[in-house]
């Protein structure tokens, strides 16, 4: 059981369809039939890649491991005077970069020499079947005068080819590997092409600090020069100008009186700004005659004016409640109203009042805030001079400071550069040097040999699908029914040379015998195609000669003669092969001679000793066979003899040769068609067959013939039951005799 809403596993084989199915078995079939040369092929190509692979030189790789120092702070800081270096991730790419270099490679050549090992020797290409044979046809250069520079040259390409620089992930590991069919100069390779990177980049440090040391030299000297030219001019404006100190007491109090008038002008422009907007609203409402300032937000904020809103406040709730209880004319009533009136006079009252104090303090706060600007302007005109002085004073100074600091520091450097030539942190280190006895890296025999072994096993089953697509002929009687569309009415056993040559007596001489068996299932067969037809004929015919058509007929008829009456006609008047298979003298009368009216029905039918059987032979055979069995007299002794016989077989030649089947076919109730397994080609057969249906001749089956039910077994597996069960059901006696079980 499966959870709910999980599909089952199901392999992907259950779900091709039953011919892709069949396509797969094929191909299986295919192979097995023919594994022994297919497994001769791979055992083949395993020799050979094997051959090949001993026979080729071994290479070793020997590998350092070198570790890349990440970039930091030097004794002498060139970084900040070439303008920074590379760092982290890209500093160790670029040193990989540096290590893969022509530089050091070249370098890595010339301290080993490398071009007097035979292995890289440029100078042994010219000795060579290819250098002689441009020498020959006068196609090579003049002869090269080597140098040790051209042979580090010419070695560069074979060297870079055996040398491999892999960096390890995640990590400043690089490992530097070098392939030679030597593993001692493998090693002394890859450890001569780490050093030789570390020593070039000291080397090239090296040089870098001597130039700028140099550099620095030259440049502390004019930087000497200018501070002193600038310490001259500053004291030179200090003396002319009379200055001594201009940062004393003196300054700063014009300084704080500054300071403090700006607070007060501040101040006052603020409380003026304030005031302004009060002092426009109530000038305003002047303006237009009226006394109500009730709409000046200040003047309304002031408690005199909030005392008599509220006195108003009340005398108008008075008045209200009364207005409720007694008319206009009432004592209490007139006297509320009066004293409604005295609280809005003196509301009104009290706003002019404030108003007219807001207008003093707005007059009063703008006449400090000029009073503060005057005083301002006349201090800032007294500093201004001073100010000027200290600012000329000021440039001076910070440029004698700026020139000191940059000749201290250039000095500082120059002094660190000339003390420190000789410490130079290394790029690199060798973590781990290479061993001389280097791992072999190719070729990998055992990789090979079973790389072609299996490309050995490969090749051998193509072969062999593509050879069975090829083979169009018939192997078996599935491959008869599906390929032909046609019943198999029984498949006959190959037989060895001895009873091929009794192959026509074989039904009686050895009847529990595989081939008596399967005759017998044809017979069978036979007589059940028209079980309403009292008499019935038969013709046996085939696509080629040579497929046994006259031997199955024969059977049949020899089977079918056990039960009933049966007569078997030899038609075939171009290769007669019946008569002298059952013995039947030469030159016995037959149908021929029926035919022509030269001989009676009793001399024309001849009887066996071993069987109840009838046969009338070819006869003599006439020049035109095909007329004789298209006449009248043919098809009415063929209807004479089916009144006299319970069946009669007719054995005609090959459709694909003749059409004296052809002629015969129409005439009989059904058509057997013989096959020979594993040699008539599938469209050979298909055409047999589609000219014996448009003759209206009606195909009851086919009899496939002379199958090696082994090789068949091997390819399709089904006729292993006729080895072991079917045909195998007759047993034997102790003693030797068969017994049926």
């Amino acid at each position: 059981m499966t959870a709910q809403g999980t599909a089952p596993f199901e392999p992907a084989a259950l779900h091709l369809n039953d011919e892709q199915r069949m396509a797969l078995l094929d191909n299986w079939r295919a192979i097995t039939k023919r594994k022994w040369g297919v497994l001769g092929l791979a055992f083949a190509a395993a020799v050979v890649a094997a051959a090949i692979a001993y026979s080729m030189p071994s290479v070793y790789r020997a590998t350092t491991t070198v570790m890349i120092e990440p970039s930091k702070s030097k004794v002498v800081n060139i970084d900040e005077v070439y303008g920074g270096m590379v760092q982290g991730k890209e500093h160790y790419q670029t040193q990989v970069e540096i290590l893969k270099s022509r530089e050091v490679a070249l370098k890595a050549i010339a301290s080993l020499k490398l071009w007097n090992v035979p292995e890289f020797d440029p100078r042994q290409s010219q000795n060579g079947w290819q250098s002689q044979l441009k020498k020959s046809l006068g196609l090579t250069k003049p002869a090269h005068d080597w140098t040790e520079d051209s042979l580090a040259e010419a070695t560069l390409g074979a060297f870079q080819n055996a040398l491999n620089i892999e960096p390890v992930r995640l990590s400043q590991l690089v490992k530097v590997s070098f392939d030679s069919q030597d593993p001692k100069l493998a090693s002394r390779v890859a450890n001569a092409v780490a050093e030789t990177y570390i020593n070039n980049d000291r080397e090239a440090r090296f040089k870098l600090t001597q130039q700028a040391s140099a550099w620095l030299q030259e440049r502390v000297s004019g930087l000497r020069e200018k501070l002193e030219s600038s310490e001259r001019a500053l004291q030179a404006y200090r003396e002319g100008q009379g200055l001594v100190n201009l940062g004393g007491s003196a300054q700063a109090l014009d300084s704080q009186r500054i300071i403090n008038l700006t607070e007060q002008l501040v101040q006052a422009r603020v409380r003026r700004a304030e005031n302004q907007g009060v002092y426009n609203d109530i000038l305003a409402i002047r303006k237009t005659g009226s006394k109500d300032f009730s709409s000046v937000a200040a003047v309304m904020r002031h408690p005199s004016v909030i005392r008599a809103k509220e006195i108003e406040s009340l005398s108008q709730q008075k008045v209200a409640e009364l207005s409720k209880r007694y008319g206009p004319e009432n004592t209490k009533m007139v006297q509320a109203m009066a004293e409604l009136e005295g609280a809005q006079q003196n509301t009104l009252t009290q706003m002019e009042s404030v108003a007219n104090s807001l207008v003093r303090d707005y007059e009063i706060s703008r006449a400090t805030e000029q009073q503060m600007a005057g005083e301002l302007a006349s201090a800032r005109s007294s500093v201004s001079q001073v100010n000027k002085k200290e600012g000329e004073l000021a440039i001076l100074q910070r440029e004698v400071e700026s020139n000191r600091q940059l000749y201290d520091m250039f000095m500082g450097r120059a002094k660190e550069t000339s003390a420190t030539d000789n410490m130079q942190s290394v790029v690199a280190r060798v973590v781990d040097p290479a061993p001389e006895d280097g791992e072999v890296v190719r070729p990998k025999r055992s990789q090979l040999v079973l790389v072609a072994l299996m490309l050995g096993l490969m090749l051998g089953a193509g072969i062999s699908i593509t050879l069975e697509k090829l083979d169009n002929t018939i192997k078996g009687a599935d491959d008869a029914e599906r390929l032909l569309a046609e019943p198999v009415l029984t498949t006959l056993p190959s037989l060895d040379e001895d009873e091929r040559a009794g192959v026509m007596r074989l039904v009686v001489d050895k009847p529990e015998s595989a081939y008596a068996e399967a005759v017998r299932m044809g017979r069978t067969g036979l007589l059940l195609s028209n079980i309403d037809v009292a008499h019935k004929i038969f013709v046996v015919t085939s696509s080629l000669p040579a497929e046994g058509k006259s031997s199955v007929a024969t059977s049949l008829a020899v089977a079918m003669a056990a039960t009933k009456r049966t007569l078997l006609i030899d038609a075939d008047m171009r290769r007669p092969m019946v008569a002298r298979g059952l013995g039947i003298s030469p030159g016995s009368k037959g149908l021929a001679n029926l035919c022509a009216g030269t001989a009676e029905l009793s001399d024309c039918v001849h009887s066996l000793d071993f069987s109840p059987l009838k046969v009338m032979p070819a006869g003599d055979l006439p020049p035109n066979p095909t007329e004789l069995l298209h006449s009248q007299r043919f098809k009415e002794t063929l209807e004479s003899l089916a009144q006299a016989y319970d069946a009669i077989i007719i054995d005609t030649p090959p459709v694909e040769l003749v059409s004296d089947a052809l002629v015969v076919a129409p005439m009989a109730h059904g058509t057997v068609y013989v096959v020979k397994a594993m040699e008539t080609p599938v469209p050979l057969v298909r055409k047999g067959l589609q000219r014996v249906r448009r003759v209206q001749g009606n195909v009851v089956g086919v009899v496939l013939n002379d199958l090696d039910f082994k090789a068949a077994h091997r390819y399709h597996g089904q006729y292993s039951a006729y080895g072991q069960y079917g045909y195998s059901y007759y047993g034997q006696r102790q003693d030797g005799t068969p017994q049926k079980g």
